[in-house]
């Protein structure tokens, strides 16, 4: 059964609300509360995504802090003198957190062929013929293209990205154009790639609100599945059941852009590992594939190199950075814009309100009324968003409807805009366009708006 949480009585037409009056639009539209309930913080600068909560303890500041200085600090090649930052690699993405996740922000893919690829990095899989429809770790590369290394050690390969200008037209005949992107791999140090090689590219996300995501009860995630879609309203999501390493246990994943990983910890050990060649004690193996003997005899930073404490600090940080603010709320252009983005149905997907129940991390996430716009479920979003490649429960088709909280701010907070799971769309109009499967039926609302409509609901978007 789906549930929706509503803030008007009755859609009307969307051209008939510009004739109405503040005070009838007022009655029609509830404002929304604080977005991050008690963690929303009054902040619009380019520091907006990387404020503590509001009304940690003395204990838990010091706990942020620590946590912001291993997560923005680069570690280094062991054996250094820091004992406790070394063991970088031997193969990697980045040297820190913040190199991807910038100012706790998005990342940002290359705009040329001819650069690296930095905060944008290619999960790799290939097909297993025995099992089918089943896909695994390729041979010598393991599930993650590596494209920097320590002195020493080859780096795996050099990825990069291209696009391709695909023009469009809405029926009212303006136009439009999308950026398409297409991944080579060059340099494969470790012999041939497979010519059936399955490639999903992921951008990194903010880091911010995670703490209230993770506190948000599971049984209120499950009441949002609709996996058959029994109410025929061509909306079927789902939660991907993942593994947590610690237990083995079955849990919903509500993390990563496939909701891969269900809990915070577990995200940011595996990040540590995938992306800097940080061992913990979820993930003590070095990530050197077979083959790699190079990297297999480098020296490491200790095992596991990654401290109990940093991890936790770490991941104490990514649970209590204070969610902004919306801006401009009470305006009649935003309250406009919220009642197209349901009359359209964009909040089917992006459900605007959740409740955390009680957290383990602080007792400021607990019993919050937030505004995140997402019901963390696998959707299927159409071929054209496709990596072909199956995460757990999820298809290739299927992603985690990502949390809309601080989408105006990406342009101040890192300097550009670049959304979806890959960075392709440049604004939230061109990532509204790229909505297929699921979300055909919203998107094609949206182009059927007149002009003024659309600019108030990317107004509304705006304000978040």
């Amino acid at each position: 059964m789906r549930i929706f949480l509503y803030y008007i009585v009755g859609l009307g037409l969307a051209n008939a609300s510009c004739q109405e009056s503040d005070h009838h639009l007022e009655q029609r539209v509830s404002p929304l509360g604080p977005l991050g309930g008690q963690l929303t913080v009054s902040d619009s600068s380019r520091h907006a995504f990387s404020l503590e909560a509001p009304g940690l303890s003395i204990d838990e500041i010091r706990s942020f802090g620590r946590g912001k200085a291993f997560f923005r600090d680069n570690w280094v090649i062991a054996p250094a003198s820091a004992a406790s930052r070394d063991g970088l690699g031997p193969v990697f993405n980045a040297r820190n957190c913040h190199a991807c996740h910038v100012h706790d922000g998005r990342g940002k893919p290359p705009d040329s062929p001819d650069d690296k690829l930095t905060s944008l990095l290619l999960r790799i899989s290939s097909p297993l013929p025995a099992l089918k429809g089943e896909a695994g770790p390729v041979a010598q590369y393991g599930d993650q293209i590596q494209n920097f290394a320590i002195p020493g050690v080859p780096p795996e390969a050099d990825p990069r990205v291209d696009y391709e200008e695909i023009p469009g037209q809405y029926p009212d005949g303006r136009a439009y154009s999308l950026r398409k992107p297409h991944y080579t791999i060059k340099g494969a140090q470790y012999g041939a790639l497979p010519s059936d090689l399955q490639i999903s590219p992921r951008l990194a996300p903010a880091v911010f609100g995670l703490g209230l995501l993770e506190a948000i009860p599971v049984e209120d995630l499950l009441a949002l599945e609709d996996p058959e879609d029994a109410d025929g309203d061509g909306i079927s999501g789902r939660a991907n059941w993942v593994e947590d390493v610690e237990t083995g246990e079955k849990l919903v994943g509500r993390f990563g852009w496939k909701a891969n990983q269900p809990r915070l910890i577990q995200q940011n050990a595996g990040a540590f590992l995938g992306d800097i060649g940080i061992t913990s004690r979820l993930f003590p193996k070095e990530n050197c594939a077979s083959g790699q003997k190079d990297c297999q005899l480098a020296l490491n930073g200790g095992e596991p190199e990654l401290l109990d404490v940093i991890l936790d600090d770490v991941t104490f940080y990514t649970q209590t950075l204070g969610v902004p603010a919306q801006r401009d709320r009470d305006s009649r252009v935003v309250k406009e814009g919220f009642r197209l983005f349901q009359s359209v149905g964009c909040d089917r997907c992006h459900t605007p309100t959740q409740q955390t129940g009680a957290s383990e991390a602080s007792s400021v996430l607990a019993n919050q009324t937030i505004h995140p716009f997402t019901d963390l479920l696998l959707h299927d979003m159409g071929e054209e968003l496709s990596d072909g490649r199956k995460d757990h429960l999820a298809t290739g088709k299927e992603w985690r409807t990502p949390p809309l909280w601080g989408l105006g701010l990406y342009e101040t907070v890192n300097g550009y805009v670049r959304l979806l799971h890959d960075g392709r769309a440049r604004s939230i109009e061109e990532a509204i366009l790229w909505h297929g499967g699921e979300g055909e039926q919203a998107r094609e609302a949206f182009k059927n708006l007149s002009q003024p409509d659309r600019n108030q609901l990317i107004r509304f978007l705006e304000s978040l």
